[in-house]
């Protein structure tokens, strides 16, 4: 008895996080890696509408979700996930084989915080969910408000505004704009972003950023941030 409340006061310390993965080979080598790394609890869904239902009621903390499912695209989860207020700040990280810069955009576009094509590596993998886990929670600082007339930025709520017009941002978005807001006018260099948004380095592609900048030009303007020729961005207002 003793030992199953100190499992049960481990799980409780664990974030959940939910697969969905029709491979079988596939799922059961992330599941495995994932349960060894010790910090998560993994559930695994291989269809995609059962996995939507339960997603929506018992939301988790990370989703993993692949893109060629049996029953329903996994765009079409991560668009009905974004629509609902349950799950729209959840991390979603997808895992395709479409490795085209427009599926990326797509992707991006629809919600996802992240985009991984296969083959990967699965050390990588795991550390950028340890990476989304790890600015999920509340931190300091987090009433901070932006507003500029035009631009609103509420870091506490998670809300951008532009022209008095609502904009949902995913959470990478979200955190990219604040990391340029909050560099008062300096150039932000692509290798620095990806240290201080994804936690990993140099061996990662820099196009990474360039393809979440493309997709927070489309929903906040063109203007806002500047492109620094090979050196990064800076905002511009």
């Amino acid at each position: 008895m003793g030992r199953q409340k100190e499992e049960e006061t481990a799980s409780r310390g664990r974030k959940r996080i939910v697969l969905v993965e029709d491979d079988e080979d596939l799922a059961f080598t992330l599941v495995y890696n994932l349960k060894r790394d010790g910090r998560y609890e993994v559930e695994r869904f291989a269809g995609g509408l059962v996995a939507l239902e339960d997603l929506t009621l018992r939301p988790p903390d990370l989703v993993i979700l692949d893109l060629n499912l049996p029953d329903v695209d996994g765009l079409t989860i991560c668009r009905e996930l974004r629509k609902n207020e349950a799950t729209r700040r959840i991390p979603i990280v997808m895992l395709t084989a479409r490795a085209e810069e427009r599926d990326k955009l797509l992707g991006f576009e629809l919600g996802a915080d992240d985009y991984v094509t296969k083959p990967f590596s699965v050390r990588e993998l795991v550390a950028r969910i340890g990476a989304h886990l790890r600015r999920t929670g509340p931190d300091g600082g987090s009433d901070d408000v932006y507003d500029d007339g035009q631009l609103r930025v509420d870091r506490s709520r998670h809300l951008v505004e532009t022209g008095g017009r609502a904009v949902h941002l995913t959470k990478k978005e979200f955190d990219l704009l604040w990391l340029l807001i909050r560099s008062a006018g300096r150039v932000v260099s692509r290798e620095t972003i990806l240290s201080r948004l994804w936690d990993y380095a140099a061996d990662v592609e820099t196009r990474t950023v360039d393809v979440h900048i493309r997709s927070l030009r489309k929903k906040i303007g063109d203007e806002i941030i500047e492109t620094v020729v090979g050196v990064g961005y800076r905002f511009s207002r």
